[in-house]
């Protein structure tokens, strides 16, 4: 038993892993480290990529994205199967959707004020923008509609709530779309790798 703490541990098929006392050893010299920084820079080596925003925007748009999409995933089995459980997740999950997508347009609203962009980038961030309140306030309207009904809909109301939720999703596209083209195309709100002091593309080629 005295030898269980030194079994060799693999790391994504690696066969040089440490004991185990040897990782516990490091994450403890790592969290002494940690703690033994000022307070205003634990955040930045806790989380670097946070602390590389430049805005909180990128931390929301995923949010309703996901439940949106799900909410209409949803909304078409509880249609199909008729289940009352499918349209009570439904429904949360457009409630849940409907407050991200005012938290994110909320958030997108306060980058666009700070982020610099140019002339060609500022039409696509104004339809971007216009989009995103367009979700946000057609997500709002299907909740208050579907929490009127009391999570349940029949007969032609329900296609026309779910013919809703489709463009629902067709607008969360577009507007996912030409937030993605401001981002990987014109570089908005993001540092050029070339432009990064600690970046080297020199002779780095995955797959080798």
């Amino acid at each position: 038993m005295e030898n269980l703490f030194f079994l060799p541990i693999s790391v994504h098929g690696g066969g040089d892993g440490g004991g185990l006392l040897q990782w516990v050893d490091a994450g403890l010299e790592w969290a002494e480290q940690l703690l033994s920084l000022p307070g205003n820079q634990v955040l930045p080596n806790l989380f670097p990529g946070l602390a590389a925003l430049p805005n909180i925007h990128p931390l929301f748009v995923h949010f309703p994205i996901v439940l949106l999409s799900l909410f209409l995933a949803a909304e078409v089995v509880a249609l199909i199967r008729n289940s009352e459980i499918w349209r009570r997740l439904a429904a949360y999950l457009l409630y849940a959707g409907a407050v991200f997508a005012g938290l994110t347009v909320a958030a997108g609203l306060q980058a666009a004020a700070g982020v610099p962009h140019g002339a060609e980038t500022h039409q696509i961030m104004e339809t971007h923008e216009h989009l995103a309140i367009s979700v946000f306030g057609l997500a709002a309207l299907l909740s208050a509609w579907r929490g009127f009904a009391r999570f349940t809909l029949h007969g032609a109301g329900a296609y026309i709530f779910l013919l809703a939720a489709a463009l629902l999703n067709l607008l969360l596209l577009l507007t996912a779309d030409l937030g993605g083209l401001m981002v990987y195309k014109f570089g908005v709100g993001v540092q050029a790798v070339s432009e990064h002091p600690s970046a080297s593309m020199a002779g780095h080629v995955h797959g080798e």
